[in-house]
């Protein structure tokens, strides 16, 4: 899973299908997430993981419009496919992240 700031956001984003967690800390239901969010980062390979920590990059958050958190947003070619606000189940994810991909 990779750390993603201002800095390296655009590079590691380029050219692949990415699942960006939106998270803080202080955030009860994204501590709840992210083992979630971890654990399919190592079932689906195909599928590039990473985590934005809102308090440390604010402008990756206006810059996408994360009103809330957690927030999950999915990439293909640059561009946002879906987004999914609030913790979830690993099974509810995952068929969230195939379907989104396939529309």
């Amino acid at each position: 899973m990779l750390t993603l700031t201002n800095e390296n956001f655009d590079k590691e984003l380029s050219g692949s299908t990415m699942l960006v967690d939106f998270w803080a800390p202080w955030c009860g239901p994204c501590r709840m997430l992210g083992p979630v969010v971890e654990a399919l980062s190592g079932e689906m390979k195909t599928l590039k993981f990473g985590k934005v920590n809102v308090d440390e990059n604010p402008e990756l958050s206006e810059r996408f419009e994360v009103a809330s958190i957690p927030t999950l947003l999915l990439f293909k070619n640059g561009k946002v496919i879906a987004n999914r606000v609030g913790a979830t189940t690993k099974e509810t994810l995952k068929e969230w992240i195939n379907s989104s991909l396939k529309g």
